[in-house]
């Protein structure tokens, strides 16, 4: 049993969940108008009134038989398939955890480890673009709706979507997670360009390891790994 609450609006789903938190089952929370979401390592992630979405889904620890890099992995599996089920687009997941919709991100993944009366939980914030259509200012950034033309009930969405995260969480198979991520992983072996402390090169995505570490072959320097924010996919 996992209770999903609704706020009119929220700074943060991230934040207000830990107002709603119930220790006896799962909590999820969700908003159209989240004013001040946060993104991986401090990016800011913006959400046009009544037209994206705002999840946020606390999990505590002890619950989840997986590794924190796994469950991020997981998590992105998880929204990657629930696009591509919804859409029949081309949905695939921007190393760590950024869901690109036909070439353009419409979603961005947030988990944080917070401990709340002793106990200690995960905090798995999701943020989808589902019916904004001007991306003027963000030439990467789309919506479901500007990407594949559908349209949709926002209430209908997230209470799908929402099935779709608890039904998922129930049945984790760890030996299947790191196969599963990179052949979901955007531009894979295909020949793409990267920058590194200021300097662009060629090179080709190779893996994800079990350590968050992302594997490219780089035409300068051969097969290197790197951690998040050590280099940048253009694309």
């Amino acid at each position: 049993m996992t209770r999903l609450h609704h706020f009119e609006n929220c700074f943060s789903t991230n934040d207000e969940i830990l107002s709603v938190l119930n220790e006896d089952e799962s909590t999820a929370v969700f908003t159209f108008n989240q004013t001040k979401g946060r993104g991986q390592y401090g990016n800011i992630w913006k959400v046009i009134p009544n037209q994206n979405l705002a999840y946020s889904l606390a999990l505590k620890t002890s619950k989840i038989n997986i590794s924190d890099t796994f469950l991020n992995y997981y998590t992105a599996i998880i929204v990657r398939d629930f696009l591509a089920n919804l859409t029949n687009a081309n949905v695939k997941i921007k190393w760590p955890n950024d869901i690109i919709l036909n070439g353009k991100k419409v979603c961005g993944i947030l988990i944080e480890k917070k401990k709340i009366d002793h106990e200690e939980y995960y905090i798995i914030g999701i943020g989808i673009n589902v019916l904004q259509y001007d991306f003027s200012n963000l030439p990467k950034a789309g919506s479901v709706l500007s990407v594949t033309g559908l349209n949709f009930d926002l209430n209908q969405f997230v209470n799908e979507f929402h099935q779709h995260i608890i039904s998922r969480l129930k049945d984790i198979n760890p030996e299947e997670i790191l196969n599963i991520y990179n052949s979901s992983l955007f531009r894979k072996d295909e020949i793409s360009v990267f920058q590194k402390n200021d300097l662009r090169q060629n090179g080709i995505i190779k893996n994800a390891d079990k350590n968050g570490f992302l594997w490219i072959e780089l035409e300068n320097e051969g097969l290197q790994k790197f951690f998040h924010k050590e280099i940048e996919l253009l694309y």
